[in-house]
């Protein structure tokens, strides 16, 4: 099933090559080159994950971050960070506090990428289905 996919990223090449291979296997994916770009993705339509550097022009990943995290129509969004700078990240502060599911270090294999994007949304599903059943 087709899901919905916003990668946001400042280095063009990068960018490409994840929406390519993301493309690829079925996912409608939609691009942003910084945080206030992507947020405007966001308001035309709520994606099913957030890919998103974390340093970039405008407002960067941890900002754009707190932003979706900060509204209600949009806090339940899962989130993957990319950055070169991923050893200078307290991950379990960004787990905790800002709820981002995962940090990869650039470069990354755009296949590693799309497999940890399929991963957490197969992840969600689960969730969800099991909370469904437990409301029942």
């Amino acid at each position: 099933m087709s899901k919905k996919i916003l990668l946001c990223d400042d280095d063009l090449p990068i960018l490409r090559a994840a929406e390519f291979k993301i493309k690829k296997a079925g996912h409608d994916v939609r691009i942003a080159t910084d945080g206030e770009e992507a947020w405007e993705r966001i308001e035309e339509s709520i994606p099913d994950i957030l890919v998103t550097d974390c340093q970039m022009p405008r407002l960067g990943g941890l900002g754009l971050v707190e932003r979706v995290r900060s509204h209600e129509a949009t806090r339940h969004i899962p989130v993957l960070m990319l950055t070169a700078k991923g050893f200078e990240l307290d991950e379990e502060d960004l787990a905790g506090r800002l709820e981002i599911r995962e940090l990869i270090a650039k470069p990354f294999s755009p296949r590693k990428l799309l497999e940890t994007i399929e991963r957490i949304l197969g992840e969600e599903s689960g969730e969800r289905s099991r909370l469904v059943e437990s409301s029942v």
